[in-house]
């Protein structure tokens, strides 16, 4: 049994706050890395702020934050009513007042991705989640190999058409 949390939240700004310091408390107390638990709240931000701008509701009303740990991996995942557009990572200009998000997930995250279930959009994230006992600045840089991903049961195959494009791991332009 894989430990779960999951979070039912309003579909409103309070929301991601309430969300990043719960994320960082149990990862905290999970012995997660620091730099890990920043990594994991920055995508969370991300994904519930796509989600409240972009996204309507969960026929509950709510947005749904989920998250795990296998081994030094945590998956989040940030569930919605979806919306009339599908969510990718699109480019951005200097100029720009948005449209960063999920190019800041890509960045921070082993993979990304995008399911659809029941009426339901959720964007999830892989994320390195090194405890904090490792050595100071160890942290997992390969790709996840395919043994790593079948431990993530609910993570959908994806053929080269839904695979999120670009390398798994890169820097995100300064």
């Amino acid at each position: 049994m894989r430990p779960t949390s999951v979070a039912m939240l309003p579909h409103a700004p309070a929301s991601v706050a309430l969300a990043r310091r719960r994320l960082r408390s149990e990862l905290t107390d999970a012995g997660v890395c620091d730099s890990a638990v920043d990594d994991a709240n920055l995508i969370v931000s991300e994904l519930l702020s796509n989600a409240l701008r972009h996204a309507r509701p969960l026929a509950s009303g709510k947005i749904k934050l989920a998250w795990f740990r296998r081994g030094d991996t945590i998956e989040v995942s940030v569930s919605d009513g979806g919306a009339s557009t599908e969510p990718r990572c699109g480019p951005s200009t200097l100029s720009s007042l948005g449209g960063r998000g999920l190019g800041i997930v890509e960045s921070l995250a082993q993979r990304w991705g995008v399911r659809h279930d029941n009426g339901a959009t959720t964007v999830w994230a892989l994320v390195d989640a090194p405890s904090a006992a490792a050595p100071a600045g160890a942290r997992v840089t390969a790709p996840v190999g395919a043994a790593a991903i079948a431990d993530f049961a609910d993570l959908p195959d994806l053929d080269d058409e839904s695979r999120p494009s670009g390398p798994a791991t890169r820097a995100y332009p300064a």
